[in-house]
């Protein structure tokens, strides 16, 4: 499956390591300076046109990309979550049952 992240651009599902609230996620010093240095190596994507409110850090075999978007983190997790993306194995054996 493919998440839509914005303008244009989805990745695998099975990419995605983490989708995380950029707000919350940049009050920590490790996260500022992890940020930075994606940003240094020019792994970073920016699909904004407004305030940037997500960042999702994605991995396949040819490199570490990290996508920031205005999409909310909820919402994107919500998208994710449509795709049984984010659920555990247990969440996934209650679906089936029901």
């Amino acid at each position: 499956m493919f998440l839509h992240l914005g303008k244009n651009e989805t990745v695998k599902s099975s990419d995605i390591i983490g989708i995380f609230d950029l707000e919350g996620a940049t009050l920590a010093s490790g996260t500022r300076l992890f940020l930075k240095r994606m940003e240094a190596e020019r792994k970073t994507v920016s699909l904004c046109d407004k305030i940037p409110k997500t960042f999702i850090l994605c991995d396949n075999i040819y490199t570490d990309t990290l996508y920031i978007t205005q999409i909310s983190p909820i919402s994107t997790a919500k998208r994710a979550e449509n795709f049984n993306f984010l659920t555990t194995d247990n969440e996934t054996e209650n679906l089936d049952e029901q």
